[in-house]
């Protein structure tokens, strides 16, 4: 299917997945790469069985196309099969359990060593390398090739979900891992066939009127449009049978109280300790 194909029946299904039918936006340009990415949603529980062969190096193959600033190419994986890491790893986010289930786990390096090494041997001081929009840019380039790997691998079969509970304790992770100075998990993600419990709903988002603006920022109808988002959310909710109903009780959870960070509060310094020295 290309994309001037005329909406068909499943594209509107897809739309009406992922926002509700209170908030569809305009059925536009459609093929199959947008269905997969549509019909996104976080798994947490995996079947034993393994990836197919090759399919990393074709995960990391669409990672290394999605852009980088400059071309500094600021992005390491460490793939872990190990059950024991495996069981590490989960134990420091927090026990998620299905960091231990999938059959693969990848942990996305944020990984300024390389560059730096460059500037060891050419003996030239890299003087923009401690200063916070050079560890920003790094990092965005991370999460630009993970999301790359992440639609790769749903067009696969495969399901995945981020696990960010890896920044909760940065170092003991980096020791596991054998990263040198200057690197840091900043996400771990899980890949592989999801079981039938845990495949769940598309999660629905803010209606695009949140979050889509013309020529300038305007939220002068922001409270209408978070009310029928959280509607949207407190029916999902019920059916997942979750106890953060709405958007906005989320949010509220998440951002309100200190100790929802699990530690990542201290992040700057460990991150110091780890030999980054934000500036």
């Amino acid at each position: 299917m290309d994309s001037i194909t005329p909406a068909t029946s499943s594209q509107k299904e897809a739309l009406v997945r992922r926002y509700g039918a209170a908030s569809v936006p305009p059925a536009g340009p459609w093929n199959e790469v947008i269905a997969t990415m549509l019909d996104h949603r976080s798994v947490r529980g995996y079947k034993p069985d393994p990836v197919p062969p090759g399919t990393l190096e074709t995960m990391i193959a669409a990672a290394q196309s999605a852009a980088t600033s400059s071309n500094m190419q600021w992005t390491s994986v460490v793939a872990i099969t190990d059950p024991e890491k495996k069981k590490k790893l989960a134990e420091w986010a927090g026990n998620q359990k299905h960091i231990e289930q999938c059959p693969l786990y990848l942990c996305w390096v944020t990984d300024m060593a390389r560059n730096a090494a460059i500037s060891r041997s050419e003996k030239v001081e890299f003087e923009t390398m401690p200063w916070l929009e050079t560890f920003l840019v790094a990092s965005v380039d991370v999460a630009l090739a993970a999301q790359n790997a992440v639609v790769a691998a749903e067009s696969m079969g495969l399901s995945t979900v981020y696990i960010g509970a890896m920044r909760n304790e940065p170092e003991k992770v980096a020791d596991l891992l054998g990263l040198p100075p200057q690197c840091f998990v900043l996400f771990g993600l899980c890949v592989g066939y999801a079981t039938e419990q845990a495949i769940g709903e598309v999660k629905p988002r803010m209606p695009q009127a949140m979050m889509l603006h013309h020529e300038r920022y305007d939220a002068s109808n922001a409270d209408a449009h978070r009310q029928a988002h959280d509607a949207e959310m407190m029916q999902f909710s019920a059916r997942q049978e979750m106890q953060a109903g709405t958007w906005t009780q989320r949010v509220l959870n998440r951002l309100g109280p200190i100790k929802s960070m699990n530690g990542r509060e201290r992040l700057r310094e460990a991150l110091n300790r780890m030999g980054f020295g934000i500036r």
